[in-house]
């Protein structure tokens, strides 16, 4: 048999925003942990779900950066991907941008099975900030949008299970320390598209695990999965792979249909909803999107992921403004079908101490009518899944691809970060199938290198923001038994925080000020310790003079100083304003650069500036001058309470992304 199944690189030009520079200050904050669920609510819950809704909830980004520095200016951009195809499909990758399938094109009838972005637009829905809709993408990690939404993933071609090739991706998913891998390949004459999945824990001790295969499609269509009930976050909010409950309650529905609704067509939801289906056990797997003429896109896979999901953004201003704000106004909307390791979003798997879950998923088009009483339906998508893609098919198919998931890669096409070979060379990890070499290892990783080499964290040999802190436990014992240099020790800092001894934290930092070249960083860490103490006035203190101090130490206008001082500024302003020391705030934001004050971010802080001078007009006239928060987080509802003290008028529709039915 002749294999014409074939992997090219290829270039994707978008209208594409940049992404920008990290946040070089260090995640200190807790995250704003909402997807708790009331110990009440776990009665009655299947004793795997109440146990895992439980099991290690993620409290910190570190050691990942924010990505917070792109903005919303898009022009052309030429994306690097990767096109795996067969006869009956073409498969568009971005490795550069987590690995996502951007495009998933059934040949014989020229149909987009997803949900294809016409652009390139990142927004503040990853746990670190940037993340852009559309496509098939690939969380891991915890709760959330991965921290790898917009990163770079190695590459490569392997051989497929059939002789053919094989497009493997596979990364070091640095919030909880586990590598993983993505194997896709296309069987010749298939009309599915196979993908292998694998998540690692070389460690000696169990880790948390999070899966979610988040898939866009468009949301004109009705959904079917074999549920007849569904667990629904109470309140209803939650995007993409966010659920969030804000009354941290989880309740069971009944599905299609509850409160009168078909909830199971995207369109008939009113606010942002997230369906956690409840597939029975030994029932398969899927879940389909089909347009009102019965074509769509099918996702199955083996049982080990078995969750289901179904994710509308709803039909009322706020949601209909977030699908504009995620994509081109004018081009449709869309609603996402996913499947994860667990029935919620809200759980995190236990994976045992040197040992991995696997499994295969399945993506191709179905054809069955979805309209009609639900039983029937499901049935007739069954079906007809049966018919084109056996269940057998897909469980012999995953046996085949095991056997091939050690194989080592061949071409390179793509290269990733270097913090996995970092991690390789301090354990001496032997990771079959997914090699992290010292060649990837770069600018970064390189003090911590040296510290593994010779016990010292070397002192930067330039002025500069300080690198990451890698903050794992045997990273900070290194960092204890380091010469207590204050390089040393705001990294130290830095780790004894994330690790919870906040106390020694403020030690390490305090130590380190009297000889510290940059003070800057110490003192805004400092700052953070005080306000998440309470001390709101000596918080201030601290920000002012950090920022005094950076913009004293500042060496250009740079990208990485520019970062710096956009990052610091933005915190010093609320930490002032917080305590209506609006004199000094205003000598903040006169000290910014005017481009960073021009930015959507700073304008909205502009207008708080105005409100706590007594200048309610000028602030006023910064909302009818117009502006765009580029990193505006899901849920937040800042621009709406803000306006509420400027105006008793109707907050105007460019600036309504309220999601809750009681900010509506």
């Amino acid at each position: 048999m002749v294999i014409v199944t074939r992997i090219r690189r290829e270039v994707l030009t978008l209208p594409a925003a940049q992404l920008g520079p990290d946040n070089p200050l260090p995640p200190l904050r807790p995250l704003d942990e909402v997807h708790r669920i009331d110990d009440r609510d776990r009665d009655g819950m299947p004793r795997d779900m109440a146990r895992q809704l439980g099991h290690e909830p993620l409290r910190s980004l570190l050691p990942v950066r924010v990505r917070d520095g792109y903005g919303r200016t898009r022009e052309p951009r030429a994306l690097d991907a990767l096109v795996i195809e067969n006869d009956r499909l073409r498969a568009t990758v971005l490795p550069g941008l987590g690995g996502r399938v951007a495009s998933l094109v059934h040949l014989p009838t020229g149909r987009e099975l997803l949900y294809a972005n016409p652009v390139f637009q990142p927004a503040n829905f990853a746990l670190n900030g940037a993340w852009y809709s559309g496509g098939i993408e690939w969380n891991i990690g915890a709760t959330g949008h991965t921290t790898l939404s917009c990163a770079p993933l190695h590459a490569a071609r392997v051989p497929a299970p059939d002789g053919g090739e094989m497009l493997r991706l596979w990364e070091w998913e640095r919030l909880r320390d586990l590598p993983f891998q993505v194997d896709l390949w296309l069987p010749d004459g298939s009309d599915f598209l196979y993908v292998g999945v694998r998540v690692r824990n070389p460690h000696e001790r169990p880790a948390p695990t999070y899966w979610w295969s988040n898939i866009a499609v468009p949301e004109e269509c009705r959904v079917l999965a074999p549920a007849e009930d569904a667990w629904l976050p109470h309140c209803l909010e939650g995007v993409g792979g966010t659920p969030i409950g804000y009354e941290r309650r989880l309740r069971r529905v009944p599905v299609p249909s509850y409160d009168g609704i078909d909830r199971t067509y995207p369109l008939n939801s009113p606010y942002a909803a997230d369906y956690f289906y409840e597939v029975p056990d030994g029932r398969r797997r899927w879940i389909a999107a089909l347009d009102a003429d019965g074509h769509g896109l099918v996702q199955t896979s083996t049982d080990t992921l078995r969750g289901r999901k179904l994710f509308v953004w709803g039909h009322l201003p706020g949601g209909r403004r977030w699908q504009e704000w995620l994509t081109e106004p004018g081009t449709g909307g869309y609603c996402e079908i996913q499947a994860g390791l667990a029935r919620t979003q809200l759980e995190h798997v236990r994976l045992e101490a040197e040992s991995e879950v696997s499994w295969l998923e399945a993506y191709g088009p179905l054809d069955a009518p979805p309209e009609g009483e639900w039983h029937r339906a499901v049935r007739g998508a069954e079906e007809r899944l049966e018919s084109v893609l056996p269940r057998a098919r897909v469980e012999e198919a995953y046996a085949a691809w095991q056997r091939c998931a050690d194989t080592e890669p061949g071409e390179i096409l793509a290269a990733g970060s270097g913090w996995g070979a970092l991690e390789v060379l301090r354990a001496d990890w032997k990771l079959p199938g997914t090699p992290f070499p010292e060649s990837t290892l770069g600018e970064a990783q390189a003090p911590w290198r040296e510290l593994l080499r010779t016990g010292s964290l070397p002192e930067p040999r330039r002025v500069r923001p300080p690198g990451e802190t890698l903050v794992a436990p045997h990273w900070r014992d290194m960092l204890e038994t380091a010469p207590a240099t204050p390089h040393t020790e705001y990294h130290l800092g830095v780790a004894q925080w994330h690790a919870g001894d906040r106390a020694q934290a403020v030690r390490s930092w305090e130590r380190a000020l009297s000889l510290a070249p940059s003070l800057w960083p110490l003192l805004r860490c400092l700052a953070v310790a005080d306000q998440e103490a309470g001390h709101h006035e000596r918080a201030a203190d601290r920000y002012a003079d950090a920022f005094d101090d950076l913009c004293r130490e500042r060496r250009d206008d740079g990208e990485a100083w520019t970062a710096a001082v956009t990052a610091l500024g933005r915190e010093t302003l609320q930490a002032l304003l917080r305590v209506r020391r609006t004199a000094e705030a205003r000598a903040v934001w006169d000290r910014l650069l005017p481009a960073v004050r021009r930015r959507g971010r700073f304008r909205l802080l502009e207008a708080e500036l105005l409100l706590a001078e007594g200048r309610p007009a000028e602030a006023r006239a910064v909302f009818d001058a117009g502006f765009e928060v580029a990193d505006l987080r899901e849920g937040e509802e800042v621009l709406g309470r803000l306006w509420s003290r400027l105006t008793d008028e109707p907050l105007p529709a460019r600036y309504d992304f309220r999601m809750r039915p009681d900010a509506l």
